[in-house]
């Protein structure tokens, strides 16, 4: 069993930047990928980036791609997103999830979801 709880979201102007975490209890946390996904009002839950276990593989939507970094510290059981150039249209409510399998896609079947931290963009 994992769980998730996000952190870091909040209100940015355009051109700035935030560091969401995802903070995961459990002592196997190092075994599983994570990703991060987002969802704004009326739209379907979108894949942002994910990470294998070890970290030395990563995958980006190419809407993030050169402005969002994901990383992890596993003695610290935590998975980063670091965002720079925030744009108005990466408005979302922002997820992590972890699976034992990378990717993690929004279909992975055996995912664990945290509960997911607000990021709004102000143009």
């Amino acid at each position: 069993q994992v769980q998730l709880v996000e952190s870091g979201g909040g209100l940015v102007q355009a051109g700035g930047s935030l560091r969401l975490s995802c903070a995961a209890s459990g002592r196997t946390f190092s075994r599983y990928a994570v990703g991060w996904f987002r969802q704004a009002p009326g739209k379907e839950r979108e894949f942002v980036a994910t990470i294998s276990w070890s970290g030395d593989s990563t995958t980006y939507a190419d809407s993030v791609k050169g402005r969002f970094t994901i990383s992890r510290d596993n003695p610290k059981n935590t998975v980063y997103l670091q965002m720079n150039s925030l744009k108005p249209e990466d408005t979302a409510l922002y997820y992590c999830a972890a699976n034992p399998l990378y990717p993690v896609v929004v279909t992975s079947a055996k995912a664990y979801w945290g509960q997911g931290t607000q990021v709004t963009v102000s143009s």
